[in-house]
């Protein structure tokens, strides 16, 4: 792995029965071009290995895609944690797996069900049998073999042979060699054929009320979380019609509430801000049509925010949203300070008695005050450019928060003088009676 390229760090983690290395790429590094290098490098050690190492990829995912946890609930407590466990392994996991954007189903808790085969050294000893010929007898019988086709009276049949075992009988009945007298020995007779679970590495407890089987969700990269967690419910919903009465799914974590209250909080936000800007410009400028120009900037921002953030592919996360959240309060400055200029023309119109058509009012007082506001509005939206000289982790978390405050101010700064300047020319009228003077407003 080390020869892999563009490759920074590369770590591993060794425990009983399995190995994880872990492969860490410089930044920028597209995820599917790494997984690809990665599984052409392990193709070629794949012979070097054991042949009982079975070396894979890890799901592709990130750190942060879990998105959700689910619990396997046996309310009359008929099952118990081996038959609950295979429930989740058999019947629930399969199917949530095949959830469109679903990485990977994560199974804990439990018992893993397994054939076991307890083998008494001095029964072999007597009957001068190896372990290893125990091994290969049970492995060669437990599997389905090909044969050939056989072509009669111009029809052709398959011959296969199928040897899975269905019982435990099946596997104490499989021979391993021959004893006194001709007679076949068995593995019943040299060893203990039972169901038990698998060593396990840890436990899963729910509320402190006892052990439980859960299955975590982990989605796959770039998907939208929201998304995949409706999908996995509407799922899971479905998967309730196939399982044992009694047995079901209940939710456990959710990252839906978080990405919820995120939305939820910024709506808030706008609700407020919005609010608040039609109070004061009704209450200094005493009309109703200033403040919906003032408010209306800031959904529109907002929106072409989004949409810039859609062309160049950035997620909606709390990150970007809290962006979003900080530039509110200086969107609107430009609205507000153009619909006072023009508030202070039409008074001096109404002290020296002139009427002048309502367009050639606007343009005035836009001309006259729309430069400075422009600049202004672009200093403040480049005032998070040295944010996005971070890297690695600073840089992936405060370089979304830094596109969506630029876009929002950037948007804002074109509004200003193209949108807000119409809306005044169609909101106010030409004549109108006196206003009082009002100080900036920033928000």
């Amino acid at each position: 792995m080390l020869k892999v390229p563009r490759t920074k760090v590369v770590r591993g983690m060794s425990q009983f029965g399995l190995s994880a290395v872990y492969v860490v790429f410089e930044d920028g590094v597209d995820l599917y071009w790494a997984r690809s290098r990665v599984l052409e490098h392990l193709n070629g050690v794949r012979d070097k290995l054991p042949g009982d190492a079975m070396p894979m990829l890890g799901p592709d995912a990130t750190g942060v895609g879990w998105v959700m946890q689910y619990i396997l609930a046996d309310t009359p407590g008929r099952l118990n944690l081996a038959e609950l466990r295979a429930l989740q392994d058999w019947t629930v996991r399969p199917a949530l797996t095949s959830v469109a954007g679903v990485a990977e189903i994560a199974s804990l808790g439990g018992f893993e069900k397994q054939y076991q085969v307890e083998v008494d050294p001095a029964r072999l000893l007597g009957f001068g049998i190896p372990v290893a010929k125990v091994v290969s007898a049970v492995q060669g019988l437990n599997q389905d073999v090909g044969g050939r086709v056989l072509e009669l009276g111009g029809t052709e049949y398959v011959v296969r042979g199928r040897g899975r075992f269905e019982s435990l009988d099946d596997i104490r009945s499989v021979a391993i060699g021959v004893g006194p007298g001709g007679t076949p020995v068995t593995v019943g007779d040299v060893a203990n054929v039972q169901l038990g679970p698998e060593i396990r590495r840890g436990i899963a407890d729910l509320d402190g009320r006892g052990e439980i089987v859960t299955g975590l969700i982990v989605m796959r990269f770039g998907e939208n979380p929201s998304a995949v967690i409706g999908r996995v419910k509407e799922k899971m919903r479905e998967i309730e019609g196939a399982l044992p009465d009694g047995v079901t799914l209940v939710e456990g974590y959710d990252r839906s509430g978080l990405i919820e209250a995120a939305i939820s909080t910024l709506r808030e936000k706008l609700i407020e801000e919005s609010v608040i800007v039609a109070l004061v410009t009704i209450l200094f400028l005493l009309h109703a049509s200033s403040a919906l120009v003032a408010i209306l900037t800031i959904p529109i921002g907002i929106l072409m925010a989004f949409l810039a953030m859609r062309f160049l592919g950035l997620n909606a996360n709390i990150m970007s949203l809290g962006g979003i959240a900080i530039a509110i309060g200086a969107m609107i400055d430009a609205a507000i300070l153009m619909v006072e200029n023009l508030h202070k023309h039409m008074e001096r119109d109404h002290r020296e008695g002139r009427v002048r058509p309502r367009w050639e009012l606007v343009i005035e007082s836009s001309k006259e005050v729309g430069p400075a506001l422009f600049i202004s509005l672009l200093i403040i939206t480049l005032s998070f450019f040295p944010v996005f000289a971070l890297e690695a982790q600073e840089g992936r978390l405060f370089k979304p928060l830094a596109w969506t405050k630029t876009l929002a101010m950037a948007a804002a700064s074109l509004l200003s003088i193209t949108l807000v300047p119409v809306m005044m020319g169609f909101l106010f009228a030409a004549a109108s009676s006196p206003r009082r003077r009002t100080p900036s407003t920033d928000s």
